[in-house]
């Protein structure tokens, strides 16, 4: 277990469930029906964590 990172993962998680939080909510402020909102969230939580994840490896590579 030499060289793991516990940071990594929990950075990952909580960035794709705040953005999914935070979209999702902004949805709802603009009047988008609750189902919808929550499917916007899901795939901004998702592309979020693609994000996040493809930044934190894109240093690991160079070396």
């Amino acid at each position: 277990m030499r060289g793991y990172n516990i940071g990594r993962p929990v950075i990952l998680i909580v960035t794709a469930l705040l953005t999914n939080l935070l979209v999702t909510n902004v949805c709802i402020l603009f009047g988008v029906e609750r189902g919808m909102a929550g499917d916007i969230g899901f795939v901004a939580m998702i592309i979020a964590a693609l994000v996040t994840y493809n930044r934190m490896m894109k240093g690991r590579r160079r070396k």
